[in-house]
């Protein structure tokens, strides 16, 4: 199931290449990369790699060859070592990037992102944020807009609310308690 260039080489000829290319020959080299070049794109075509990505396998799969070009046991099967390496790389590569899926054909995967928290949570979460916000805007106004500055990012100073409410700072802290407890009761109470 291996696709080879225009003109096969016979498992001879194959192991020859091999043997020369490891000595150095770069003509017995660029024959095998001729030869070969085909079944690798072929391999990462099959996993559906982007481009990008197949082009890594083959330069990666070209690579672990010339490394291991002296110490392959069977010269004449190159190409299935060749093959071997590529599927083995495609993998890794899709490992890598965390996108190989397993299902059966007749399942359909969901589309949600983990990360993201549930329609109820998220509901939940709006419901109370609104029930806050209806509390807060039955406190009178000027301890509305203290809260507003204590909880601003970053916090207003205490020297700014003094300031702009037009209150002592020595009060901001006590009349904050007052505020909370009051937010606290209309809290329970709905």
């Amino acid at each position: 199931m291996t696709m080879m260039a225009e003109h096969p080489l016979d498992r001879s000829d194959v192991a020859s290449l091999v043997r020369r290319a490891a000595d150095g020959d770069r003509k017995a080299w660029d024959r095998i990369v001729d030869q070969y070049a085909r079944l690798i794109w072929s391999i990462t075509v099959n996993f559906k790699l982007a481009e990008s990505d197949a082009a890594d396998v083959a330069q990666i799969t070209w690579m672990r060859l010339l490394e291991h070009i002296d110490r392959i046991e069977y010269p004449d099967r190159v190409g299935y070592w060749l093959a071997a390496t590529a599927r083995n790389e495609c993998l890794r590569i899709l490992a890598a990037r965390k996108r190989v899926v397993l299902s059966h054909e007749d399942v359909e995967l969901d589309s949600a992102v983990a990360d993201e928290p549930d329609i109820d949570e998220r509901l939940l979460a709006d419901e109370r944020a609104q029930t806050v916000r209806d509390a807060m805007s039955s406190l009178p106004r000027h301890w509305q807009r203290l809260l507003e500055m204590l909880m601003a990012d970053p916090p207003a100073s205490y020297a700014d609310i003094s300031d702009e409410l037009e209150v002592p700072i020595g009060s901001i802290g006590p009349t904050r308690g007052r505020c909370l407890a009051r937010l606290r009761v209309l809290l329970q109470a709905s």
